[in-house]
């Protein structure tokens, strides 16, 4: 019921196909992309493990930028594959799990971190289950808008720590906590 077309574009597509995608030379796969935010995910911890903010935020927000990239990328030129459509999604959950171990677990609630990390685990597995009975899996508006969710959490989360506004935590939280239940939806939404 919920399946979709992983050729068909989202409206961020649009918006990227006459912005930054003419910039991005043609020898650029989506792939590549995708493997570079993976590449990068340890350099972001570092950087924030050692409290270099304003570096490791930067960081941090342009490896997540990269996740919309890589799918407008492929959705525009054509070059969707089964690898990117498996590795995409984990190299997201790589980059924000890793992210939401080392930082939600410290400063909000170790619970709460795991769930976030579980429900992750959850919809990657899935998706593997999926793949392995040979069931296409394309992105859908419910796992965007988690990953928009996760992304401006652990924004809001970072700029906390950096900056020391302390009202962004609670407002990270309830992000998070809006992105578990995209998550949830997002889970259901792939028939698993």
């Amino acid at each position: 019921m919920f399946e979709r077309d992983p050729h068909k574009l989202f409206p961020h597509d649009h918006v990227l196909r006459y912005s930054l995608i003419p910039l991005i030379p043609s020898f650029v796969t989506p792939n590549m992309i995708t493997m570079f935010r993976i590449v990068i995910t340890p350099v972001v911890l570092w950087l924030l493990y050692t409290s270099q903010f304003e570096v490791g935020v930067p960081l941090f927000l342009f490896a997540a930028f990269t996740d919309a990239i890589d799918g407008s990328l492929a959705r525009l030129r054509n070059q969707v594959t089964e690898w990117g459509t498996f590795y995409d999604p984990l190299a997201d959950k790589v980059l924000i799990g890793s992210v939401v171990l080392l930082v939600v677990i410290q400063h909000v609630n170790v619970i709460f971190g795991l769930l976030i990390v579980a429900v992750e685990a959850v919809l990657l597995i899935g998706g593997y289950i999926r793949k392995r009975q040979g069931k296409y899996i394309g992105s859908n508006i419910f796992g965007k808008t988690k990953m928009f969710l996760q992304v401006s959490g652990v924004l809001m989360l970072l700029i906390a720590l950096w900056a020391g506004f302390d009202l962004f935590i609670p407002i990270s939280v309830g992000t998070f906590s809006l992105a578990i239940v995209f998550a949830v939806i997002s889970l259901f939404t792939y028939g698993l």
